[in-house]
């Protein structure tokens, strides 16, 4: 801890929309200090030389990857990096005593054989994999209190995940009947340059991509199949969309019996009651991007229809958010055992 009795923090991967989010969010967190911005690719350059938006916020230079100089700097760190770097570098933070919240897809399957089909990438070890705990917070929060390594959820399962589990568990919808329909703004594709977010490839245009090949696809199904206690599989399509921030998951599912939109609403408010950070919206009111942009809230809408006896579930959250930065500090709330808002009372933006 610092002089100031706050929790030192590191981030890697600091010049990364997740991490350059993760700066902007604990600048206002009352018991956490940041104490090392990290970048292999820019170690030494001053972060807003990146960020000039970070100009008189935060003078720092970007330290380089070295895990003994940020056990010397850091009680925590948050390790927002690319698949594949997380897998080689979390191990050593943990050998050297640090707390680790990760926000790559390296820990979040437990089975190591489908990370590498999945992520082409090699798996880590499975004494790590069994380690790490999956922090979907309004789900498995009582689990990450206390521990020293969280694995933060994935923008698309967390908008997914939290717009199904609550029907998957009372067993109103049909387990191989889920079809989901998510866009996402060009930040969830990351900072890096390709012609997929090149501005005249996305401008004015809508693209769908990794049809039933998505790296979320498994993460989704270990959960929903968890909490279900039998198989759950799904068809999971993505899109971009021409916007910086922001997902919208739309799922579709036969219902197991004839439930109205406010049994939906009823039974969400009752799952979520208590949870600060989902809002289960009225009957008739379907969310939208906009409403929860730049803030850590999932926002959640029901459509329900007697004709074909299928629901629909619309669920939004900023993917920077609530799907990367906001949720990880959640976690890192939950793991300290702090309250669960602490430095995370930002009001959407709006408009």
């Amino acid at each position: 801890m610092t002089v100031e009795g706050k929790l030192r923090a590191a981030i890697v991967g600091s010049t990364g929309y997740g991490g350059v989010e993760l700066i902007r969010l604990l600048q206002s967190h009352p018991k956490v200090e940041i104490t090392s911005v990290i970048s292999s690719s820019s170690a030494g350059d001053a972060i807003e030389e990146g960020f000039p938006h970070l100009t008189g916020i935060i003078d720092r230079r970007l330290d380089g990857v070295d895990p003994a100089q940020m056990a010397e700097r850091a009680d925590v760190v948050f390790t927002a990096t690319p698949s594949g770097v997380s897998a080689k570098l979390v191990p050593q933070l943990l050998e050297v005593g640090l707390k680790v919240v990760d926000l790559s897809g390296d820990f979040r399957l437990k089975d190591g054989a489908e990370y590498e089909h999945w992520y082409k990438h090699t798996a880590p070890a499975d004494e790590y994999l069994e380690q790490a705990v999956y922090g979907l917070c309004e789900v498995f929060g009582e689990r990450v209190a206390g521990v020293d390594f969280i694995s933060n959820p994935g923008c698309y399962p967390t908008a997914t995940l939290l717009g199904l589990i609550p029907a998957i568990q009372a067993g109103w919808i049909k387990h191989d009947s889920i079809i989901i329909d998510a866009k996402s703004g060009v930040t969830g594709a990351g900072r890096g340059t390709s012609l997929m977010v090149h501005y005249a490839e996305i401008n004015e245009n809508l693209k769908t991509y990794k049809i039933n090949k998505h790296q979320h696809i498994p993460e989704i199904e270990q959960t929903l199949t968890e909490i279900a206690g039998e198989k759950v599989t799904v068809t999971f399509t993505t899109h971009l969309v021409p916007m910086s921030r922001g997902i919208m998951s739309t799922m579709y599912a036969g219902m197991t019996g004839n439930y109205t939109e406010q049994d939906f609403v009823n039974l969400y408010r009752e799952y979520y009651a208590g949870r600060p950070y989902v809002r289960v919206r009225d009957v008739g009111v379907i969310p939208a991007t906009k409403e929860v942009s730049g803030s850590n809230y999932c926002d959640i809408g029901f459509a329900t229809d007697a004709r074909t006896g299928r629901v629909t579930i619309v669920s939004v959250i900023d993917n920077v958010v609530k799907g990367a930065a906001g949720q990880a500090i959640q976690n890192l709330n939950l793991m300290m055992g702090w309250e669960e808002t602490l430095g995370l009372g930002y009001t959407p933006v709006y408009p």
